[in-house]
């Protein structure tokens, strides 16, 4: 799951019980530039992020989940004491997130043999937290 490059959320749906897809499209700095004016002040030649149209969606479809959240990035706070690897994907193996699940649900007695898992997908606009038991799998 190492992407890099910018990402937009293009959808998130549960296409059966307790599943999980996350449509993700790709993004590009746009080659053309365009001046941003803010109340009297121009911001000059800035390029755009957009949707990469010549990419296709990446599905990533979890068969089941334990919790999944969506937050605006605007908002999103980064814990220094979270350790995780990946940049638009990541993958922790400490977290608050993690934590907070683990501690608010009783799947780890149900479900002790397994290791709860945290993926977090870095989007611009979007952050989505999922955990979950099992790896999820990537179409696209």
């Amino acid at each position: 799951m190492q992407f890099e490059g910018y990402l937009f959320l293009d959808n998130i749906e549960e296409p059966g019980t307790n599943s999980l897809r996350i449509s993700i499209n790709r993004a590009t700095i746009s080659s053309k530039s365009e001046d941003v004016i803010f109340d009297k002040h121009t911001i000059y030649n800035v390029h755009p992020i957009e949707i990469d149209k010549t990419s296709q969606v990446i599905n990533i479809e979890f068969d089941s989940y334990i919790s999944y959240s969506v937050s605006d990035e605007s908002f999103h706070f980064v814990n220094q004491e979270d350790e995780f690897i990946g940049n638009s994907v990541r993958l922790f193996t400490k977290s608050t997130y993690l934590d907070f699940v683990s501690n608010g649900t009783i799947a780890q007695d149900i479900y002790s043999y397994k290791e709860l898992m945290h993926y977090q997908i870095v989007c611009l606009d979007h952050i989505i937290d999922i955990v979950s038991f099992d790896k999820p799998s990537i179409l696209g």
